[in-house]
């Protein structure tokens, strides 16, 4: 068997990008074709001995005229030995013994008919010439095979010569190009290609000195340009396997101005090997490790986010290992595709045209839905039962397999909780409800303090301000990040998520774009990729296809979480999403359910004043009456009931004030208020806002002079806080 020529320049020992597997494309070698096994030179000698024997007895006992063995003989050595050896462009040495073995084989039936074949004489000739027959058809297969493996192995050097002569170009011209745009002179010692054709990676060393890699990274823009590459088509730089040496990577198709559909590829996955969010520059699929990360979702309106979300709810969905628990309060907008099969196979909803009426044993594609601060609360503060029973009751199975982090299983599942929209939960006021103030800390508690008993979380936020997100807690335990790029002009949420990053957002315009990136330990680099496009009956075959596989709470977590997540979907709970839809009815109201009838005898009824989103009214004192009154805007200096008098018209509410100062100050104030009783330095505060020093150090102390802010003299340590905190 030949083998592949050594190749000049291949990347077998660089190392690759991780989470991007640079294929490593190698000539695909065909074996060579065994002709003396296909044509079995022994075999065909004896049937051609043996053959001629035969019909040499049937032409003796029925007479046959001698020449008609001849004439076959004949016919066969100008059809099979010589026009069928130049259709299949044989050696000349095989014609020829084709060719003579059908006229020898001919000729010896002729004379044996004539003279009798069964005499000694016909015996002896006969093996002599099945011998004969043989020797020759050996020979011409050795030849035969030899001739054909010089054959290959020409083409397979003209190839690998033309590879090896396109790849040598590429590195003496990048090695120029490097040298032009940064001024090193890099040795390029590997080229290889993309199996994708989206591009190529090369990979060189550095001269001595003071020469870094990321003396190139920070060239990738006008590398890019000086290799006219086309839009959308980026240069990534890192570090290779060893210092001194450096990777580039070259896409030459823009895979970013692409839309792409979801894979319709549903099969399992596992949240401990990856879970695929979009596409890479070189077209693999950016995986993502969440078994013990957080992660953290950036996008404007408009960027493709809630797409996205679908991705990362399909890609749970898919796991064998996890279980979804889904909040938004946008009237759970998010999840409600994702339990429409639910809905649709209990009646509660019709398919729409068209769409068959799933199987009854449907279940929602999400375990856990909610839509309204209260329902979210109970979520939260059921997961954080979760987290402690598992704690205790999994002690001997973690003992046993020798680890302190929960081994995730089918039987023993992941929750992965996701927040859509993030800034209507993390940035919400909370002085005054009592409900989203606890549900705030109830996230920020698990994401601390749940990773080793399998519990984490995904959330979605328009930007990674303060003000979005409540807390820049929220980013330190994100160490997966994605920013979505399309509609932002500025790149903020890039810089938010990946400060050092050398991404060129520029070329990550078109929607579903972005930059992706894992700080932990066995992540990658932050790289631009691009987003699946999903749709809403893409939603219904995920949940249809994995309905069988998606696992079930384990029973201590069940246990755990009590009725609040056993009655999750009764209708008490769950109802809204069933309410008013087209061909069916809404629950009637039960005496739990019903609203509680207005106090007899015309008594004024406060109930309306009082704190909604509470636990209990605000002074309650065990029998139901309220003493303490919320009133909603400012408080009033004192107690007022005008509103309630039925002769006097209510008083049109006060116009609110729009702040003083730039537009930015807002979130520079709820920035220095998240921060607390230490409050923030003036650099600080500019770096959030994205503006100059001096512009903020002068909105700041005209906050301050207008009693919005305090300013807390210390010399360098100066610092602006919120009179809430001072």
């Amino acid at each position: 068997m030949n083998q592949p020529p050594e190749h000049t320049l291949n990347l077998t020992n660089v190392p690759k990008p991780k989470n991007r597997k640079t294929p490593n494309p190698k000539t695909t070698w065909v074996p060579p074709l065994d002709w003396a096994a296909t044509h079995g030179p022994v075999s065909g000698a004896v049937s051609a001995a043996t053959g001629a024997g035969a019909m040499a007895l049937l032409g003796a006992a029925t007479h046959m005229p001698p020449g008609i063995p001849l004439a076959v003989g004949a016919a066969g050595a100008l059809g099979h030995g010589i026009g069928a050896s130049i259709r299949r462009r044989l050696t000349g040495r095989t014609m020829v013994t084709r060719a003579a073995s059908w006229l020898l084989a001919g000729g010896w039936t002729t004379w044996a008919i004539t003279t009798g074949p069964l005499t000694w004489a016909a015996a002896g000739t006969l093996a002599g010439l099945g011998v004969g027959i043989g020797a020759m058809a050996s020979n011409s297969a050795i030849r035969e095979e030899a001739v054909e493996l010089e054959r290959m192995s020409d083409e397979a050097r003209s190839a690998a010569r033309k590879m090896n002569g396109e790849r040598e170009a590429l590195a003496r011209e990048w090695a120029e190009r490097i040298h032009r745009v940064t001024g090193i002179q890099v040795a390029v010692f590997a080229v290889e290609f993309w199996k994708t054709g989206a591009g190529f990676s090369l990979a060189a060393e550095l001269p001595g000195g003071s020469a870094t890699w990321d003396r190139i990274a920070a060239a990738a823009r006008g590398l890019a340009t000086d290799a006219r590459l086309p839009l959308g088509c980026t240069v990534w730089v890192e570090e290779g396997d060893r210092q001194g040496r450096v990777v580039l990577d070259i896409a030459t198709v823009n895979v970013m101005a692409g839309e792409y559909p979801y894979p319709d590829d549903y099969s399992a996955l596992s949240i401990l090997t990856g879970i695929p969010w979009g596409l890479l520059p070189n077209s693999d699929q950016a995986q993502v490790l969440l078994r013990e990360a957080c992660a953290l979702i950036l996008g404007p309106p408009g960027s493709g986010k809630s797409t996205f979300v679908d991705v990362i709810l399909a890609g749970f969905a898919r796991c064998v290992d996890v279980l979804t628990f889904l909040i938004d309060l946008k009237a759970g907008a998010a999840g409600i595709p994702w339990v429409r099969p639910w809905l649709e196979a209990q009646g509660l909803k019709a398919p729409k045209a068209g769409a068959e009426k799933p199987p009854a044993d449907t279940r929602p594609g999400v375990d856990w839905l909610a839509s309204t601060p209260e329902e979210a609360l109970l979520m939260i503060q059921a997961v954080l039962r979760i987290n402690a029973a598992r704690q205790q009751g999994y002690q001997d199975l973690m003992d046993a397999q020798d680890t302190t982090l929960l081994p995730v299983s089918a039987n023993l599942p992941q929750i992965e909780v996701v927040v859509d929209e993030g800034a209507e939960l993390l940035s919400a006021a909370s002085f005054t409800d009592r409900t989203m103030k606890a549900l705030q800390e109830g996230v920020k508690k698990a994401m601390r303090t749940t990773r080793a008993m399998g519990i984490r979380f995904v959330l979605t936020a328009v930007d990674g301000n303060v003000s979005a997100i409540g807390d820049t807690a929220i980013r330190k335990f994100s160490p997966v990040g994605v920013a979505l790029t399309s509609g932002e002009s500025a790149g903020n949420n890039v810089n938010k998520l990946f400060p050092s990053a050398k991404v060129d957002t520029r070329q990550l315009r078109a929607k579903g774009c972005g930059v992706i990136g894992d700080a932990s330990a066995d992540g990658f680099a932050p790289t631009g990729f691009k987003g699946w496009k999903t749709s809403p009956s893409m939603v219904r075959d995920v949940v249809l296809a994995t309905n069988a596989r998606r696992p079930s709470l384990d029973p201590v977590s069940a246990q755990a979480a009590g009725e609040d997540y056993a009655r999750r979907w009764d209708p008490e709970r769950a109802g809204w999403l069933w309410a008013n839809a087209t061909g069916t009815a809404a629950p009637a109201p039960t005496a739990e359910t019903a609203p509680a009838p207005a106090p007899a005898g015309g008594g004024l009824n406060l109930s309306a004043f009082r704190d909604q989103t509470s636990d209990s009214p605000a002074g309650d004192d065990g029998d139901g009456t309220a003493v303490v009154i919320a009133f909603p805007g400012a408080r009033p200096q004192g107690l007022n009931l005008t509103s309630l008098r039925k002769d006097t018209p209510e008083p049109a509410p006060e116009p609110e004030q729009a702040p003083a100062g730039p537009s930015w100050l807002g979130e520079a104030i709820d920035a220095i208020e998240s921060a607390g009783h230490m409050g923030l330095k003036v650099a600080t505060v500019a770096d959030t806002v994205g503006r100059d020093r001096k512009t903020v150090r002068t909105a700041l102390q005209a906050a301050a002079d207008r009693g919005q802010l305090i300013y807390r003299e210390n010399g360098p340590q100066s610092v602006f806080v919120h009179p809430d905190h001072a």
